[in-house]
């Protein structure tokens, strides 16, 4: 399966150059479901260049990174966002939307879960802070903030987690208006939104927390690999 990546400077020994990457763990996550891992740093997002990529998946996940440029969902930056990375801003919604086209299995992660709310439509909160008034989502400094999460009855994430989790966290920003189509399928206890999906769909959910950095449960990247085998068989 296909797992979105940076593309960014990086340093390594005398090296310092551009290069595209991802953290370990999310690799990591696929394997141990039992998936194997494909890395899509951004590139040029042209029609022939999307099809071409999607027709050698499975499944698309959507990883974590830096904020969407604002102007995707109709707003000016806040001084808190980060700077845009238009290459993969537009890489990752052909992809989306060339994936929702074909069926095939989507796992959203932080800002896939935004990726996805955006993509159909919908808008979200810059800075959350702003908005529920505290920092708790967003420890900084690379700490993962552990924040109970309640999933919505009747939702496929519910089915997958049952009625909560104990999720690692990691953003200041957070879905705002919902796009068209989607529905909410956890919140957590300041009634921000954690988690997304699109009904009747074969899988696309979005969590906007990192299940990544929990590997000791590996259930939303099972239910992607089983998902990523159903596709593979038809």
């Amino acid at each position: 399966m296909g797992l979105t990546a940076y593309r960014e400077r990086v340093q390594a020994g005398i090296w310092d150059i551009a290069a595209g990457y991802l953290p370990a763990d999310y690799v990591e996550g696929v394997v141990e479901a039992g998936g194997a891992a494909v890395l899509l740093p951004p590139q040029p997002a042209g029609p022939d260049t999307t099809a071409s990529l999607l027709d050698g998946l499975d499944a698309l996940v959507i990883t974590g990174g830096y904020d969407l440029d604002p102007a995707s969902y109709g707003q000016q930056p806040h001084p808190a966002t980060d700077r845009p990375r238009a290459d993969r801003d537009a890489l990752e919604f052909a992809l989306l939307r060339g994936a929702l086209d074909r069926g095939l299995p989507v796992l959203g992660i932080c800002r896939g879960a935004q990726v996805l709310n955006v993509a159909r439509g919908g808008t979200l909160h810059q800075h959350l802070p702003d908005v529920v008034g505290h920092g708790g989502h967003r420890a900084g400094n690379g700490v993962f903030t552990r924040l109970p999460v309640r999933t919505v009855a009747g939702t496929r994430l519910a089915a997958l987690l049952g009625e909560s989790v104990d999720a690692p966290c990691y953003h200041h920003q957070a879905i705002d208006q919902v796009g068209d189509g989607l529905v909410v399928s956890a919140l957590d206890a300041d009634g921000v939104v954690e988690a997304l999906e699109l009904p009747g769909a074969a899988f696309a959910l979005a969590v906007q927390w990192h299940p990544e950095q929990s590997l000791d449960d590996l259930r939303l990247f099972e239910a992607v690999v089983r998902a990523a085998r159903s596709y593979a068989r038809r």
